[in-house]
C-alpha cells in the first residue's frame, strides 16, 4: 500500500490539533531555558507536568483502540494493562528530580511512539496515526531533553 493513499493521510482535524497540543512543549520549554532560579524551576516543572498529561492522553487513545469494535480482539487484560503504563510513568516521572523527570518522559514518549508505530503496521490503529506521531514526538522529545540538557 502506497503511503499517500487516504487511509495514510493524517486527517486535518488531527494534524491540527496535535500541533497546537506539541505548542505548550515549545513554550515550556524555552521558558524554562530563558529563565534561572524559582521561575527555571515552575517552568520545568510545568514542562514535565504537561509531558505527564500528554502521556497520559496517549494512554487513554491506546485504551480506546483496545475497546472499540474490532480493536485488539482475543483477551483485553494485556492491552489495558500496557494502556496504564503511560499515565504511570509520567506520575512517577513528576516524583523524580530535575532533570531526570524530563529525561523519563522523554524516554518513554520514544517507547510508546515505537508501540504506536507497530499498532499502526497491524492494523491495531490507524495507518495514518503513526505519520501524526512522528513528527509530534520529534517535537516533544526535542523540547524535554532541551529543557533536561540546557
Amino acid at each position: 500500500m502506497a503511503i499517500d493513499t487516504p487511509a495514510h493521510a493524517v486527517p486535518p482535524a488531527a494534524l491540527w490539533l496535535g500541533g497546537l497540543g506539541a505548542l505548550p512543549f515549545v513554550a515550556l520549554a524555552a521558558a524554562h531555558i530563558l529563565t534561572s532560579g524559582e521561575a527555571s524551576s515552575m517552568t520545568g516543572f510545568a514542562l514535565a507536568a504537561y509531558g505527564a498529561v500528554i502521556l497520559s492522553f496517549l494512554g487513554g487513545i491506546r485504551w480506546g483502540l483496545a475497546v472499540a469494535p474490532g480493536g485488539v480482539g482475543g483477551s483485553l487484560t494485556t492491552p489495558l494493562t500496557l494502556s496504564v503504563v503511560p499515565s504511570l510513568v509520567g506520575w512517577g516521572a513528576l516524583l523524580a528530580p530535575a532533570p531526570a523527570s524530563l529525561l523519563i518522559l522523554a524516554a518513554t514518549f520514544l517507547a510508546v511512539l515505537l508501540w504506536d508505530r507497530r499498532a499502526g503496521q497491524t492494523g491495531e490503529a490507524p495507518p495514518w496515526y503513526p505519520r501524526l506521531r512522528i513528527p509530534l514526538t520529534a517535537v516533544v522529545v526535542t523540547t524535554l531533553l532541551a529543557g533536561a540538557l540546557l
